[in-house]
């Protein structure tokens, strides 16, 4: 398959450099080439397009070293002519743009910055595209070609591409349709009869070379489509073809496809291909047929797909059921009235009612009575081909014209039921399909079968099904890996008798003992499929007690599969695991299940629950799982024909892992919103989609702006207000204004209409005015934890911005660079909203538990009620917190609050001296309430109005006194009136909130099952619910059937949440009265950092699903707030990433504090690129597929560390990343072996990958960038971005200079890191903490490090002193000598070290044998077959194992 093929080795350094390409790049183009550039000389293009390219057939290493040597930004684009270049020219720079889109990096940077001769570049290829002359130009250039166009079509957020390309698909392109169907058309919608005089005039008027340039323009798709007719029918259906003749079509299809998905391309060019008949001529062709037109044809049925549409092409608006059917019928009924007037044999069918006669077999019986001339006479006549004059003879084939009426007018199933009866789970169709599943790393250069997401989709179907296919494929790909890995443990072999014999185990695999379908029920109304369907299916589980338990403890609702093996392979042989896996296990079947529980003695279901589970003896287990009721009707049909019953083949259950294993729930909210009549707000539908105004849903551009807001405690001072709005006119009432302050802002009158110029300078005036009113929160009690907790952060003008936006109507997005404060914003934003709308309910969706842990931590600080928190899933218990915010811990926070608010009733009761038991319920709490404690309040008022202005009245009738007795004392001050009544106020209000409290918990006593309290307290009770995007998605059914409701959602890490995933929180409750009450949407993220972690590089690259719905907006050019200070790093290691952002600049804490300001003890720079040169003459290494390693950098860096422990450093403030998971684990057994064992050095706070690490930071990073060869996937700037920016104080990168320097999109970083020097400086005599400035450059006692042997070297010989001056300081002072352990000496190596300066000490610095080869090898269990034995599924590069990490960490 032409898409998944792996890549040949990419070049190496050395290889680069003594390349020839790289030699001719030093002389013409190469940015830091060492002799001066020559000048431009064209022969130079036409020689390498001929020599590297043509003759190599556009070898993909070859290509990658043109584009990386920068040959289109310094060579090919500045110095293209219109008039001058030549073929060769065109399709190189083509060439390299289709390049960078393989490799995912930015494609048109030089063409926008030279963008004047883009519109002739983009002509010559469109002339080159439909060239037939093969002398002129061959079809795989043309098929380059076709890529090109691919690309540009997905490219319409750039606005010169767009331009081009709109010429191509707009009014005007159907002056190629036949003219009836043209008048057709133009009779759908008045616009267009418009617009198309308009079009006719200006081309009456347009001189000849307009005339001439629009009608090649208009034509030109079409034209394309008649060359791609001519290269289909030379396919035949037998025998050899050129494998570019497969190449071109597919990918001519592709692009159609392409151009059919996007409203903007497809409104005008769905009927010109219609008119061309496309899908018919592919349906009828001969390589559909063939055994290499598999791909074809998976692509085909998508262009069926999105050419019948629901969607109304003039519009852009959804059509329902009702709508398409009607379109359906209107269509059948022009063409009985048309067989009625012209075919007489076709009488009875033009009579028929059309539900009889509109399916497939029906249309085909009647039509083939017809003679071929009778059937175009047909097409004619309903406007699908020409008419033919009265002698005309046709020319089409009859196969031809009967397919393309009956195609046109059989009926078709609805999208929605086509969806309904598709199957969750994966079959072995589908797990191993290399064009929908690719297997291999994919190198991007082909097609696949895969829908894509770019910015625009047709409608929220359309968005919800590419995201439903996309997350079905990418759970399929891991579903795969699992099955694999399984059975390869199991390894099934074929037994005398035919039976499988399995002559290993695995620990999520097991035999099946039996299985059978035990209850099949009845179809629901409407239905075809059963509605349930159940089997029993037995293991013997002999294992170990822990895996026992393991499969005992399967939970309702948790996915196994069930597979059926046939092997060939006799008892014994071998596994070929470079082989084809399905031929090796002899794989024939896989079916998904559900499990609903495991049967006990007496073969009932054992519920879950507290109650402890029934002892089973033996070792025979079932378990009752629900079978996929859709997969289960196809395959009682194919056992029906002949086929063979699946069901009564499975011989393995395979389970997964629980995390891993929630694809179908996610799956099934997708197929639950496409069924429901869910409601996106209206401000946000268009936005969603792509289209209309990107400002839109800006609280600015809304009608229902607040205009007066309480900023609660978000100001320290006036002064604050001031400068948080420099460009408003401030105005406060009085000198001394204290916080909280509330803000009045100038609301702009959207709807109104142009006013004067005077009027409107007036209005801009007043815009800028901000009255700042204080206001006082009222007395809440006389007890310390009374008073309210306040913010103690001054919020930056950009972050006021923000929270200002989060507290208005409307879409939010806030754009937050590593270290200014999203997370402070947040928090500031929800508490204000609770604060100012107690009504409403805001909804907290994060990507990981960690980020919402942190989030929710910062909340409790705030003043907000702790009773209105909730926190929902299972990461609770990463809170660092006693507090239990689970929703059963809630509940019982509630049950001990009302004991302990009754306990305080009964001493209020005491106090009074009321008799009688008034504190047994909130009932009668509330009655005592209402008519003691409310009566003495209002005699007191009474009282105290007499005595208006005297403080001894107050003290003296105040009836409470006895029950603040407790109260810091004396209660009542006695210096004013005022302050007096404002104490006792306020203890009135702690008693009133009592009570308020009671008679909230009340429904608690009525409600009894901890399920309905909980239920209440999720519906009622909290005001701010917290959840991740996943447990959104798991959980939409059961939160919309308990009624959850919410007004405001804020999303923290959203660049990192899948586009999908992002949405389905949108859609957590029902609407009302047809609306959805959704008021607010704060998206907080940065798009310049990783992307949701995509694990298949195919979705990946081509479908582009690691976009999220945050950078997609953000493409979109919706409004976004960009914080633009950082108070995390140094200002200098802030520069190596504040080029990636708009203005970020630093807060003046990092100038002033002294952290920032003293240097790294024994290091003479605060960060630095230390070049590792190549150990025993190996560079980068890879003992599996993508599983790279540095054996040089590993050492370097653990010596640094050990240097760092030495000098004092906390072992805890240095953390080790890397790029690549092989990298990792090799750096954690050096550590483990040279200092894991040491309490003197210990290990450092963590060693993880860069990936791993995104959203944490350390005081100190030690990075090491492993590759030699190529610069892999940190050619992707926002893991750059990540890397650079996780260090405080000091990052020390370990990497190959030569390598990274040239990399285009690295430079302006390297630029930096190049400017220091590339060696190691070090100060030995200095320790931790330093009193030197960072600007200080020592200028004694700098020891410069040569190579990591010297380093290491230095550190044994360092470390040895350091432990004789110990031991001498505790002999000196009669103290103990150290443990031994603790004074233990490192390996120091026989072995000469020529490479080292430091000649009289030596140490061996490669790892022991043992130690890389562990370093190679994953944790695995006891079962794990020999690595020779063994296919791995490679992760693609940079891709990490989340379960192993988390695994490792629990360990820790």
């Amino acid at each position: 398959m032409s898409g998944t093929k792996k890549q040949g080795p990419a070049p190496t350094v050395n290889q680069i450099i003594s390349d020839s390409l790289t030699q001719l790049a030093s002389r013409f183009w190469a940015p830091n080439s060492p002799i001066p550039l020559q000048p431009f000389d064209p022969k130079v293009v036409e020689d390498v397009y001929l020599n590297e390219l043509v003759k190599t057939k556009f070898a993909i290493r070859r290509v990658m070293l043109l584009e990386f040597s920068q040959y289109l930004e310094n060579f090919l684009w500045p110095n293209y002519d219109p008039t001058k270049s030549s073929k060769a020219h065109i399709l190189s720079v083509a060439v390299l743009i289709n390049e960078k889109f393989r490799e995912g990096v930015p494609a048109w940077q030089a063409v926008t910055n030279k963008p004047e001769h883009f519109p002739a570049f983009f002509n010559h290829v469109l002339n080159l595209s439909l060239e037939e002359e093969a002398s002129i130009i061959s079809l795989q250039e043309q098929t380059l070609l076709l890529t090109f166009l691919v690309h540009c079509f997905n490219s319409l957020g750039v606005d010169l591409i767009r331009e081009q390309v709109q010429r191509l698909v707009s009014l005007p392109m159907w002056v190629s349709l036949l003219p009836a169907r043209l008048e057709q058309e133009l009779k759908k919608d008045k616009r267009y009869r418009k617009f198309w005089n308009v079009v006719k005039k200006n081309d009456a008027k347009a001189d000849e070379e307009t005339t001439k340039r629009n009608h090649f323009e208009r034509h030109f798709l079409s034209s394309l489509i008649q060359r791609f007719y001519k290269v289909l029918d030379s396919i035949p259906e037998k025998g050899d073809v050129k494998n570019e003749r497969l190449r071109y079509c597919e990918r001519f299809v592709e692009l159609l496809v392409d151009l059919e998905a996007q409203l903007p391309t497809r409104r005008f060019f769905n009927v010109v291909m219609d008119d061309c008949q496309v899908v018919v001529r592919c349906m009828l062709s001969s390589l559909l047929k063939r055994p290499d037109g598999k791909l074809f044809s998976e692509l085909l049925d998508m262009l069926k797909f999105y050419s019948g549409f629901e969607i109304s092409d003039s519009t852009g608006s959804a059509l329902t059921d009702h709508q398409m059917t009607e379109r359906h019928y209107d269509r059948m009924s022009l063409l009985q009235r048309t067989v009625y007037k012209f075919i007489p044999e076709l009488k009875q069918f033009a009579l028929s009612n059309i539900g009889n006669v509109d399916t497939r077999k029906s249309l085909t019986k009647h039509f083939e009575m017809i003679s071929t001339q009778q059937l175009h006479e047909v097409a004619a006549a309903i406007n699908l081909l020409p008419s033919l004059s009265e002698e005309e003879e046709t020319t089409l084939e009859r196969s031809f014209l009967l397919n393309l009426l009956v195609s046109r007018h059989e009926r078709r199933p609805s999208q929605i039921q086509a969806l309904n009866e598709t199957p969750l789970y994966p079959t072995e169709e589908i797990l191993w399909d290399e064009n929908i599943v690719p297997t291999q790393y994919y190198s991007g250069e082909g097609c696949l079968a895969l829908p894509k997401l770019n910015l625009q989709f047709l409608t929220l179907h359309d968005y919800l099904l590419r995201n439903f296919n996309l997350f079905r494929l990418e759970s399929t790909y891991e579903i795969r890996q699992d099955i694999e890995d399984a059975l390869y443990r199991m390894k099934p072999w074929h037994a005398e008798d035919g039976s499988p014999y399995f002559g290993g185990w695995a620990r999520m695999a097991q035999p099946i003992t039996a299985f059978s379908v035990v209850e099949v029920s009845k179809p629901n109304i409407g239905e075809n499929h059963p509605s349930q369907v159940k089997a029993d299916v037995t293991l013997t589980l002999n294992l170990r007690r822990n895996i026992k338990s393991e499969w005992e403890g399967l939970r309702k609702h948790d996915v196994a599969f069930l597979i059926t093996v046939y092997p060939k392979l006799k008892i014994g042989t071998r596994f070929d695991f470079k082989g084809d896996f399905v031929e090796n296990v002899g794989i024939v079947y896989v079916r998904g299940c559900e499990i609903e529980g495991m049967l006990d003695n007496d073969g009932k279901v054992i519920e879950e629950g507290p109650e402890p589970k029934p002892e089973i003896h033996g070792s025979f287990r079932t378990f009752r799982v629900w079978l996929d009721s859709n997969q289960y009707q196809r395959d009682m049909s194919a056992t029906a024909e002949g086929g063979e019953d699946v069901y009564e083949s499975f011989n393995i259950m395979m389970r997964r892992k629980p995390k891993e294993n929630n694809f179908k729930a996610v799956l099934e909210t997708i197929r639950d919103l496409m069924n429901t009549d869910w409601v996106v707000p209206d401000w946000l539908h268009d936005i969603i989609l792509g289209y209309g105004d990107p400002g839109a849903a800006h609280y600015s551009r809304l009608p229902n702006q607040v205009a007066t807001l309480d900023w609660n405690d978000t100001f320290l001072n006036v002064d604050h207000v001031k400068a948080s709005f420099p460009n408003n006119e401030v105005n406060s009432t009085g000198s001394n204004v204290m916080p909280p302050y509330k803000l009045t802002f100038p609301i702009k009158n959207v709807s109104r209409k142009r006013k004067r110029d005077e009027k409107k300078k007036e209005e801009e005036k007043e815009d800028k005015k901000i009255e700042v009113m204080a206001h006082v929160i009222p007395n809440r009690g006389p007890y310390p934890y009374n008073q309210p907790k306040k913010n103690t952060i001054q919020f930056t003008p950009t972050q006021i911005e923000a929270i200002r936006a989060g507290m208005q109507p409307g879409l939010t997005m806030v754009v937050g660079p590593p270290g200014t404060g999203k997370t402070d914003v947040a928090v500031q934003v929800i508490s204000n909203i609770y604060h100012n709308f107690p009504d409403q309910r805001t909804l907290i969706v994060t990507h990981s538990n960690q980020a919402l842990n942190q989030l929710f931590e910062k909340i409790m600080a705030l003043d907000i009620d702790e009773r209105h928190l909730l926190r929902l899933g299972h990461g609770e218990e990463g809170l660092e917190t006693e507090k239990d915010f689970s929703r059963y811990g809630r509940v019982n926070y509630v049950l001990g609050q009302r004991l302990e608010l009754l306990q305080e009733v009964e001493r209020l009761q005491e106090s009074l001296s009321v008799s009688g038991d008034v504190a047994y319920t909130c009932e009668t709490a509330s009655h005592f309430f209402l008519y003691q404690v409310v009566a003495r309040w209002e005699k007191f008022l009474s009282l105290i109005r007499k005595k208006a202005g005297e403080c001894s009245g107050i003290q003296q009738h105040f009836p409470f006194h006895k029950y603040f007795a407790n109260a810091p004392q004396p209660l009542f001050k006695g210096n004013t009136y005022e302050e007096d009544m404002d104490i006792a106020e306020g203890c009135y209000r702690h008693i009133k909130k009592i009570f308020q409290q009671l008679e909230e918990f009340r429904a608690f006593e009525l409600l009894r099952s901890g399920l309905d309290r909980s239920k209440y307290l999720l519906i009622k009770e909290a005001k701010i619910i917290a959840m991740t995007c996943t447990h959104a998605a798991l959980k939409r059914r059961d939160l919309v059937e308990a009624g959850f409701k919410y007004d405001n959602i804020l999303m923290e890490e959203a660049a990192q949440i899948l586009e999908i995933e992002t949405f389905v929180p949108l859609l957590l409750q029902n609407p009302e009265d047809g609306f959805n009450r959704l008021k607010r949407w704060i998206m907080i993220g940065d798009h310049h950092q990783l992307p949701p972690v995509i694990k298949n590089m195919a979705f990946q690259k081509y479908s582009n699903m690691e976009q999220s719905l945050f950078t997609r907006l953000v493409r979109l050019g919706v409004p976004t707030v960009d914080l633009d200070a950082q108070g995390r790093a140094r200002s200098s290691l802030c520069a190596l990433y504040s080029w990636r952002y708009k203005k970020l600049g630093n807060l003046p804490h990092v100038q002033l504090q002294d952290e920032f300001q003293k240097a790294n003890a024994g290091l003479v720079f605060d960060y630095q690129l230390i070049n590792v040169v190549d150990f025993n003459w190996v560079g980068e290494s890879e003992p599996n597929p993508y599983f790279y390693q540095n054996l040089a950098e590993a050492e370097y860096v653990v010596a640094l560390f050990m240097y760092m422990r030495l000098q004092g450093y906390p072992a805890d403030k240095i953390s080790i990343l890397t790029t690549y998971n092989g990298q990792k684990h090799l750096i954690r057994d050096v550590i483990k072996q040279r200092c894991g064992s040491n309490p003197l050095i210990g290990e450092p706070n963590k060693i993880t990958t860069v990936d791993r690490f995104q959203g944490q930071q350390n005081d100190y990073i030690l990075l090491s960038l492993v590759r030699t060869k190529t610069v892999g996937h940190l050619r992707d700037v926002r893991r750059l971005v990540v890397a650079m920016s996780r260090a405080r104080l000091g990052l020390y990168i370990f990497a190959r200079a030569s390598l990274f320097q040239n990399c285009y999109e690295l430079q302006p970083v390297f630029d930096q890191l190049m400017a220091r020097p590339l060696k190691l400086h070090i100060i030995p005599g200095e320790g931790f903490p330093t009193t030197r400035k960072a600007s200080d450059r020592p200028s004694t006692g700098v020891l410069q490090i040569e190579e990591m042997p010297h380093l290491a070297s230095f550190v044994y010989e360092y470390y040895q002193r350091r432990v004789k001056q110990m031991q001498s300081y505790q002999k000196h002072k009669g103290l103990s000598a150290p443990p031994k352990d603790q004074a233990k000496p490192l390996q120091k190596s026989t072995e000469d070290d020529n490479t080292t300066k430091s000649e009289d000490v030596k140490m061996e610095i490669a790892v022991e044998t043992s130690v890389e080869e562990k370093s190679i090898e994953k944790v695995e269990e006891v079962e794990t077959p020999k690595e020779s034995e063994k296919q791995t599924m490679p992760e693609h590069p940079g891709a990490d194992s989340s379960d192993e990490e988390e695994e490792e960490e629990k360990e820790k």
